[in-house]
This record gives C-alpha cells, sequence and structure tokens, in this order.
C-alpha cells in the first residue's frame, strides 16, 4: 500500500493525522515544522518527537518529496522544471530570476480544459487536478526554493477549477506554521471561473491576474472558449464587490495579438470596460506555438497601446518575455515528454 504524503498538508490535516494517531495534539505543530522550516526528507528525522511516534507515522506516511526529472537553461537565465507525478503524467514549473526578484511559476492541474486558442496547455487537453503536495512540492523540491520571493499560479492548468487543492497550498505558503509568507508574494492567474472566482476572493488575500485578451466578448469566445461560460463582463462586475486599493492587487494579462486585438479600439474599449476598477493591465508579447494562426504585435504597437491605457486612467505595463527559448514563456508549457506519453507531435 503507498503511503499518503505529508508535504502540502495543513494544520488541520496534520491535527487530525496526530489524533487518529494518538498521539498529543501539538505534535501536529512539530510535523509542520520538521517539513515546512526545517525542510527534512524523512520522517525519521524528525528528532523532537519519539521513537515510538515516528514508527507509526512511517508505518502510513512519507515527507512526499519528488524532485524534478530534468531541467531546461534558458540563455537568459530561466529554468524550466519537468516534474513526474505518481501517475505518470507530467507538469512543468519555471524559475524566472530577476535582480531582486526570484519568481516560480507553478502548475495546478495536468493539461487543462480551458483550450484557449493561443495556450499549447490547452491543446494538450486535460488529464487531472495536482493535489497540494504536487503543487507544494514544485516550490520545496527546486535547487532555487529558498531564494524564491515570488510565486505565480500561472502555469500548467486553470487555478480555480482545482481550487480546493490549490486554497491547501495557498495556506501551506502563507499560515504561520507554513512557509510564512506574505499573501502579496503569490498571485493567482484565472480565466475567471465565477464561482471559484466569488471563494478565492472570500477565502484567500493572494493577488488576482485575470486573463482577458479582449475586451469584447464575442472576440474574446474566439480566442478563449471560457467565455461563453465565464462572462467577462459578469466577471468585471463581480469584481467591482471587492476592495483591491488596499494590499491585494488585481490585474489583468492581455496578450497583444497582431491585426486582432492591437488596434486603439480595444484599448478604448479596456478603458470602458475596467473604468472605475482599482487594476492594472499587463501587456504580454505573443509567443508563436505550432498550428495556431497567430502572430504577435509589434512593440510600437504595444508601447502605444500601453501609453493609450496609461493617459486613460490604466495603470499598465508591456511585461518583459522570458525562457522562449526552451518553451518556457507565457502559454507556452505543455511538457513535450505528455505529449509523447499520449502518442501526440508537438
Amino acid at each position: 500500500m503507498s503511503k499518503q504524503p505529508l508535504l502540502g498538508m495543513t494544520l488541520n490535516e496534520l491535527q487530525d493525522i496526530a489524533r487518529n494517531l494518538g498521539m498529543p495534539k501539538f505534535t501536529a505543530k512539530q510535523i509542520a515544522a520538521w517539513i515546512y522550516e526545517k525542510k527534512v526528507s524523512s520522517i525519521d528525522e524528525m528528532t523532537n518527537i519519539s521513537l515510538k511516534q515516528r514508527e507509526k507515522l512511517n508505518a502510513e506516511y512519507e515527507i512526499g518529496i519528488s524532485a524534478p526529472i530534468e531541467a531546461m537553461r534558458s540563455i537568459d537565465g530561466t529554468i524550466k522544471y519537468l516534474f513526474r507525478t505518481p501517475e505518470n503524467n507530467y507538469i512543468e514549473a519555471v524559475y524566472i530570476p530577476d535582480d531582486e526578484r526570484a519568481t516560480l511559476c507553478v502548475s495546478s492541474q495536468v493539461g487543462c480544459k480551458m483550450n484557449c486558442k493561443f495556450c499549447m496547455t490547452g491543446k494538450q487537453g486535460f488529464s487531472r487536478n495536482l493535489t497540494a503536495n504536487q503543487i507544494i512540492n514544485q516550490i520545496y523540491s527546486i535547487p532555487e526554493s529558498e531564494k524564491l520571493t515570488n510565486i505565480v499560479m500561472m502555469g500548467m492548468g486553470e487555478p480555480l477549477d482545482n481550487l480546493d487543492e490549490v486554497l491547501k497550498a495557498l495556506d501551506v505558503m502563507t499560515s504561520d506554521y507554513g512557509y510564512k509568507w506574505s499573501a502579496k508574494r503569490i498571485t493567482v492567474s484565472s480565466v475567471g471561473i465565477r464561482k471559484g472566482l466569488r471563494r478565492f476572493l472570500e477565502e484567500s488575500n493572494c493577488h488576482l491576474a485575470i486573463s482577458i485578451h479582449s475586451p469584447l466578448p464575442i472576440q474574446r469566445a474566439e480566442l478563449m472558449p471560457a467565455e461563453r461560460a465565464f462572462s467577462i463582463t459578469d466577471i468585471v462586475d463581480l469584481l467591482r464587490n471587492y476592495d483591491f486599493s488596499k494590499q491585494r492587487r488585481l490585474s489583468f494579462e492581455y496578450i497583444v495579438f497582431k491585426g486582432v486585438n492591437d488596434s486603439l479600439i480595444y484599448a478604448k474599449e479596456l478603458v470602458k470596460l475596467l473604468r472605475g476598477l482599482d487594476c492594472r493591465v499587463n501587456l504580454i508579447r505573443f509567443h508563436a506555438i505550432p498550428n495556431v494562426d497567430l502572430d504577435g504585435a509589434d512593440i510600437d504597437t504595444m508601447v502605444k497601446f500601453r501609453d493609450y491605457l496609461t493617459t486613460h486612467g490604466l495603470f499598465t505595463t508591456i511585461r518583459a518575455s522570458r525562457g522562449e527559448d526552451i518553451f518556457a514563456a507565457c502559454g507556452m508549457l505543455s511538457t513535450a515528454k505528455e505529449q509523447e506519453k499520449n502518442g501526440e507531435k508537438l
């Protein structure tokens, strides 16, 4: 029988384990400290827990660390890590060093159901949700773990489509028993699944990034089929009920496609749609992917687009592109390994 992983468990779950094994309640905090602070690799290293209790834990549980099986390095310093799950699926996480910041882009699913036209992960289809263990393991097991300053849940998958496990992982990252990180260090990206979005906003203080890519519902639906179920106008109306003027930040991700959504007509519509909302817009250069008839806008067009939004009250940045040469940039995660396993070609 396979053992259950302790990595990724919340304090409440660890307290349940301690109770079920006849241990004192405080043992749960000791276990959490060994895992999240001291980062032990085995239960036997938990020396302030009695040998008898460690034997009980070892009988049913393990730390549950899984090292990446492959690393690809970009010319710009970005590193893409490949992980294999116990179910023999593959996921990717991307480490992005940038002066004083060190960001890890984390995956939440194997593949994705959203099937956005411009995203390689969507072309892969959906295989399964990741567990909190598999989400936290991406952070825990990379060599640069101690250097991380920020986490973005912008890797493979739609985080709000796997909300229970994502919220557990966020709890581990931000709670005193876990990594003790400020919620300001973590951004969760979503196409805007309404039910999950409301729950995320109520149960987490982490930053939110909404993938918008067009302010026009008909065009957005062509780029993002999820628009048909989760209208961008409904999403914006929901977001108006929350306060983003303090610690939590709201941003909108906008990939700029040549001749598709790059004219000032779209900039004007964005201003109209987001007027009065305390937010920022991140413009993203499109990275060409196989078999998709979209091209990225040139930098001059993006600058004009940014300047229009900024002069009309929308704080806007052009996000620097990282890791394109190793297929680690925005929209490019898919894992060739996963597709090879399924008998597909990139």
